[in-house]
This record gives structure tokens, C-alpha cells and sequence, in this order.
């Protein structure tokens, strides 16, 4: 048994394979986000493309977001609230933030989407991603300290060269 990329703890079969294979469709704004998360966990980006509203998909450059889908290791996702979205709703809202290594750099994208139902069918409406402080974790290297890399140069001579 597989579980869910979603993090719901369930099967994947059980969890959102059924909406990404189209067998299916999600009954809340939540599902149908962790459905997409797994989508691109799983490089089913032609369900994510489905499942944008028109306006959204016109803006979507399918094959960066097909490598990007593919290149990326999934590492989790956590909801962090929702709004409206249920089964009698026609709108709502859920925060998330979402996981991923690329490139050998570990990110997280964290964003407010809302979604809106069509026809009986959640649609991705647009999102808005949450700003995020990155902070230092040592001290700040000055133009004439020596260079963190070892090389024994000043900083501005070795790796801080291109910086302005």
C-alpha cells in the first residue's frame, strides 16, 4: 500500500488517486488542493492544468511545470487552514504550505489559495504566496574579512567578487 504524498495518512488509492486519475472529483477546496499537491508530487501536471479555473490555465507554462514537478523531491505538505470550501459551498480558501528539494536547495512555498466550484467541480482560482523572512544564521561577512570558503583571500577578492 502506498500512502498519499498529501500527508492525510491514508492510502493513496483511497486518498486522492481516485480525482488524479479522473475516477472522481473532490468534494472540498482542501481535497481538491491536496490532490494537487499529489499531482505534482506524483508529474501529473495535465490534472493540475484540469483542474485550474480558465483564466489560471491560460497562465500556465506546462512544460516548466512538468520538469519543475519532475525534477523536485516532495518532502510534505501542511495545511494550515481553510475557509468555507466544504461540499455546499461555491468558494473558498486554504492555506498551505508546501515542501519540495530542487536543485539540492529545500524549499517552501507557502500560499493562500482560493478555489471556486463549476458545474460540481472544484477549480484552482488563484493563489497568493505568503511572504517569508529569511533570516541569517551567522554573522554577516564584511567586504575585508577573510573569505568563509577557506581560501584564505578577502571576501571581496574570492566569492563575494560579483557582488556589488
Amino acid at each position: 500500500m502506498e500512502r498519499c504524498p498529501c500527508g492525510s495518512g491514508r492510502d493513496y488509492a483511497a486518498c486522492c488517486g481516485p480525482y488524479i486519475s479522473g475516477a472522481a472529483k473532490a468534494p472540498t477546496a482542501e481535497a481538491l488542493m491536496r490532490s494537487r499537491y499529489s499531482a505534482y508530487a506524483k508529474g501529473a501536471v495535465d490534472y493540475i492544468v484540469a483542474t485550474c479555473t480558465k483564466d489560471e490555465e491560460d497562465g500556465i507554462d506546462v512544460e516548466a511545470t512538468r520538469r519543475w514537478s519532475e525534477k523536485s523531491t516532495w518532502l510534505g505538505l501542511q495545511v494550515h487552514r481553510s475557509e468555507k470550501g466544504g461540499a455546499a459551498d461555491t468558494e473558498g480558501l486554504v492555506e498551505f504550505t508546501a515542501t519540495y528539494v530542487l536543485d539540492g536547495l529545500r524549499e517552501e512555498h507557502r500560499e493562500i489559495a482560493a478555489f471556486v466550484k463549476k458545474d460540481g467541480a472544484w477549480l484552482y482560482a488563484e493563489g497568493e504566496v505568503v511572504p517569508r523572512t529569511v533570516i541569517r544564521e551567522g554573522p554577516k561577512v564584511g567586504r575585508n574579512d577573510p573569505c568563509p570558503c577557506g581560501s584564505g583571500k578577502k571576501y571581496k577578492k574570492c566569492c563575494g567578487a560579483d557582488r556589488p
